[in-house]
């Protein structure tokens, strides 16, 4: 879809919108200092590319990406601190944990929110004294390391639940940086489109450029999981096209309901025009029981009945071309 400018994919970030722009700013500031830098966004927004981009604008050391969700159960202390030799059944040898493995380097706490309060005490000690205990030691490990972490939970809110340490967030809290939501910055969907179709190349996937039906579809939808959704969504695609052309059809039915929902509204706003002229043309009710696509078949419906099976002047009507109408029309058995 055309060449973008490098600035478009510095710090791994793509895109040229303000709110991007903004947080590679922030990026270069926080990759000054060594202070914990707490990264704050939707799922799939892209805390890890951020907290990477952090890390390597100045490098030193390790980046080692820690999971607090997955850890779970009563190793999960020696998964992050390690352990000694004999501190529990199985533990013949000792073990540097996760978070020493970050020395000299960078510790990226990815959902932080899911780290239970008893390991939240322990973190603290190793934000504010840069020291850690494995299991079954005696003595603490002075560790020389940036710790970036990140949530899509709301901290304070989960402070105020009592689901999270209030002196852990403050910690963290030094350097915060806020990662826009994808709805919230759709003029980059088609430099990320661009962006994905390039690395499916390298996985075997066909390069393609979506017509503009596709592409308004893509980019008037709110993406929920973000840019991780929009990823799989292209890859998906390109996968389909690799077969032959691409069509509506071969969307995520997330995608196909967005697309439906927004050709119903456009139909109401078509027929809505013309109500006082042919006032028996209206649009099918939503309700629970009623799909989009029958409500959308209803309303054809109306539109050919008001102009007598004339074709043409339904889908003037309806402000869709005739091809689309007739193609509408077929999916409905209603030729």
């Amino acid at each position: 879809m055309g060449n973008v400018s490098v600035e478009a994919h510095t710090h791994g970030l793509v895109g040229q919108s303000e709110q991007i722009a903004n947080v590679r700013r922030l990026i270069d500031k926080a990759a000054r200092n060594r202070l914990p830098v707490l990264l704050l966004g939707e799922s799939g927004t892209g805390k890890e590319v951020v907290a990477r981009a952090i890390h390597e604008a100045n490098p030193r050391g390790r980046f080692v990406p820690i999971d607090c969700g997955s850890l779970v159960g009563t190793l999960m202390e020696s998964e992050l601190f390690g352990h000694v030799r004999g501190a529990f059944s199985g533990a013949v040898e000792n073990k540097k944990g996760l978070v020493e493995l970050a020395h000299g380097g960078t510790a990226f706490f990815d959902e932080i929110g899911d780290l239970p309060l008893e390991m939240q005490v322990k973190l603290l000690r190793l934000v504010q004294e840069r020291e850690l205990r494995p299991v079954g030691a005696t003595d603490w490990r002075k560790v020389d390391l940036r710790i970036i972490a990140a949530t899509h939970r709301n901290l304070k809110s989960e402070v105020e639940a009592g689901r999270f340490r209030l002196d852990l967030f403050y910690r963290l809290n030094v350097f915060a940086i806020h990662l826009p939501p994808l709805r919230e910055r759709r003029e980059d969907i088609p430099l990320l489109i661009d962006h994905f179709l390039r690395c499916g190349e390298a996985l075997g996937l066909e390069p393609f450029e979506p017509d503009s039906e596709i592409l308004d579809t893509l980019t008037s939808y709110d993406w929920p999981g973000n840019v991780r959704e929009l990823k799989h969504c292209v890859e998906r695609m390109a996968a389909f096209h690799s077969e032959g052309v691409l069509n509506m059809a071969d969307l995520p039915s997330a995608l196909l309901n967005h697309h439906r929902g927004s050709e119903l509204r456009r139909l109401s706003h078509a027929v809505g025009e013309v109500s006082d002229s042919l006032p028996e043309v209206r649009l099918a009710p939503r309700s629970p029981v009623i799909s989009i696509q029958e409500s959308e078949r209803r309303t054809i419906a109306a539109a050919l009945e008001a102009t007598r099976g004339e074709r043409g002047r339904a889908a003037e009507l309806l402000k869709m071309s005739r091809t689309t109408l007739y193609r509408r029309m077929k999916e409905y058995g209603m030729e």
